[in-house]
């Protein structure tokens, strides 16, 4: 957390809406008077945790708003207009980012537009006010609008909101042509590659599991079969009343603009938690990702299974296992089962 703004704001009395508020954002604010619209399930139930009203979307009324600005572009806009419209006339509404999150651009965008006042700076970032004019003040383009890409529907901010991931692409080319009957797509985004294992055969189930509501809501849309099952969680945490007997992923690396590979490492042992000792994890990484160490500690055995000049394609089985040699490769094993 580079360091939050929000103790410098003056709302008046009533309902504060803070959109996309994380628990160190919020910090010196009153629970009993704040809504916090977040819609990552991690920072959803610390805030909760912490007293304050959450919910996935924004709900309104209320009497003023804060906008935390995330990397997109186009989702820091329908944030932007979104809790416009919930706000009365008059009403103050801030904003409130990082300058690597586009926060200066932000700033001259809605100059253009409408009088913006209080500029203020701290820890690498800004945070402004201006006050809801009369009217449809706001471009029709800054409202949320889905994309469809290759008949999937996603939305701004989503991961890889432009089409299917490459990684992803590359992992379900690699996945046997019959998959086992029980699986769980850890970190599921909008679909895409849930819909690729529903397509083989032997598929039972396939339960998605998203920390991203907006994602995870694309996905409902995307994957009408009846075998598939949607949760809204935190993939390192998620479990099952029975293991299943395979698990799908393209674990995220970063964590805003830091990489950080513990947070696959997470991914991994939430996968061996959640398989049967005979059951198997395909995933994808970037090549350079140290994840072999971190497979061997949880399985018996681990092989790489394809990949290219940019992502490894890794395979593991014997959950619950550790396996010998930690961070080698299974020798012999190098080509996809397909």
């Amino acid at each position: 957390m580079a360091g939050s703004r929000l103790d410098l704001i003056d709302p008046p009395a009533g309902r504060l809406l803070v959109v996309g508020g994380r628990p160190g954002d919020v910090a010196g604010l009153d629970p009993a008077r704040v809504m916090i619209a977040q819609g990552f399930r991690p920072d959803h139930d610390a805030l909760a945790a912490a007293g304050f009203t959450v919910a996935p979307g924004i709900t309104g009324p209320a009497e003023a708003a804060v906008v935390v600005m995330p990397r997109a572009r186009a989702e820091a806009r329908a944030r932007v207009a979104a809790a416009a419209a919930v706000l009365p006339v008059g009403a103050p509404l801030w904003i409130d980012g990082q300058k690597t999150d586009g926060i200066d651009a932000m700033l001259r965008d809605l100059r253009a537009l409408v009088p913006v006042e209080d500029v203020q700076s701290r820890a690498h970032g800004k945070i402004f006010r201006l006050t809801v004019p009369e009217g449809d003040w706001l471009p029709a383009g800054w409202a949320a609008r889905e994309t469809v890409v290759d008949g999937f529907v996603t939305r701004p901010g989503v991961f890889s909101a432009d089409g299917a991931d490459p990684a992803s692409v590359l992992l379900a080319a690699h996945l046997p042509e019959r998959m086992p009957s029980r699986v769980v797509d850890l970190g599921a985004g909008w679909g895409w590659l849930a819909a690729q294992v529903l397509a083989r055969p032997g598929v039972q189930v396939v339960h998605l599991v998203e920390a991203d509501h907006t994602a995870l809501d694309c996905a409902r849309g995307n994957v009408s079969d009846p075998r598939a099952q949607f949760h809204w969680a935190d993939a390192t945490r998620f479990r099952l009343p029975a293991p299943v007997n395979g698990v799908v992923m393209n674990p995220p690396f970063h964590a805003g603009r830091a990489a950080d590979p513990q947070l696959g490492a997470q991914f991994i042992r939430a996968a061996a938690g959640l398989l049967t000792g005979a059951g198997r994890l395909w995933m994808v990484a970037n090549r350079q990702l140290p994840y072999e160490p971190v497979l061997a500690e949880s399985f018996a055995e681990v092989a790489e299974i394809g990949g290219d000049s940019r992502f490894k394609l890794l395979s593991a089985t014997g959950a619950g296992q550790r396996r010998s040699g930690a961070g080698r490769p299974a020798a012999g094993r190098t080509k996809g089962r397909r």
